[in-house]
């Protein structure tokens, strides 16, 4: 994507943009909530690289956990990096390709990536690449055909077609999560763990920010351009999918999970 958890392919387009409503949701990412998987395996010392940091939440929690151990956070957006660097020098923030990482054999004993694959065209020649400089590769995706709505209104079933329809206008594979496995096989990794976890929004609070920030994406963001651009959705349409997430928020039966598929590979 550029390279990201907030990026876009170099050779392709981020679905999301960097919309303040998409950048509230990746800001609200830590290690706990979307690298548990990952946690048990660090210890102090370590060196770990974080492909498509985004805007650096995670690598931070990351970086704590391996202090004094090296921590790179690398995207392909400079804004992006430019907001990460803010939050402190206890990691180094570059600008990178996921494909091509200006890094030597081994230099790392991690990398990670939490939802980067989904956005690349190429997510095998990605995997052998970040496999390249590092023992163990870390891998979460979201698998957006898998994700959970209730109440389901007419609304939001619009909203998960035109998901699809959209992100695979633009570059990569929505439904990435499930793919993890497979991919990780064809770029020659021998030992391979997979799993899955769970985000789940469903209290008032939760659903108000959820349905909220994707009330306004379909609207606002890369994606309502995309949309509109290619002929996907009206103007009309969005703003009826905007309306029944707002629904959603406010409705006291409201309830969404949404899988991610997890990889440890070496």
């Amino acid at each position: 994507m550029t390279t990201p958890q907030s990026g876009q392919e170099v050779s392709g387009q981020y679905t999301h943009g960097h919309h303040e409503s998409v950048l509230q949701a990746h800001r609200w990412r830590t290690a706990q909530n979307s690298a548990g998987y990952l946690l048990p395996r660090l210890t102090p010392g370590m060196s770990i690289l974080d492909v498509g940091c985004g805007p650096g939440t995670i690598t931070v929690d990351l970086a704590g956990l391996v202090a004094p151990g090296r921590a790179v956070g690398m995207d392909a957006d400079a804004d992006v990096i430019s907001q990460a660097s803010a939050l402190g020098s206890r990691v180094e923030f570059i600008v990178g390709d996921a494909y091509a990482l200006p890094f030597a054999d081994d230099e790392f004993d991690v990398v990670h990536a939490h939802q980067v694959l989904q956005h690349l065209a190429r997510p095998v020649e990605a995997l052998r690449e970040w496999r390249r400089v590092a023992g163990l590769v870390a891998v979460r995706e979201v698998d957006y055909a898998g994700v959970v709505i209730h109440p389901l209104s007419d609304g939001l079933r619009a909203w998960a077609e035109l998901y699809q329809r959209v992100h695979r206008s633009s570059v990569g594979e929505p439904d990435a999560g499930r793919r993890l496995k497979q991919w990780a096989r064809e770029a020659g990794f021998t030992d391979v763990s997979v799993g899955a976890s769970l985000w789940v929004f469903e209290n008032p609070e939760d659903r108000a920010w959820w349905g909220g920030l994707w009330a306004e994406r379909v609207i606002a963001s890369s994606f309502a351009i995309a949309a509109t651009d290619r002929g996907l959705a009206t103007s009309d349409e969005l703003n009826a999918i905007s309306a029944a997430w707002r629904q959603w928020a406010s409705d006291e039966d409201g309830w969404l999970a949404m899988p991610h598929g997890e990889l440890l590979g070496f």
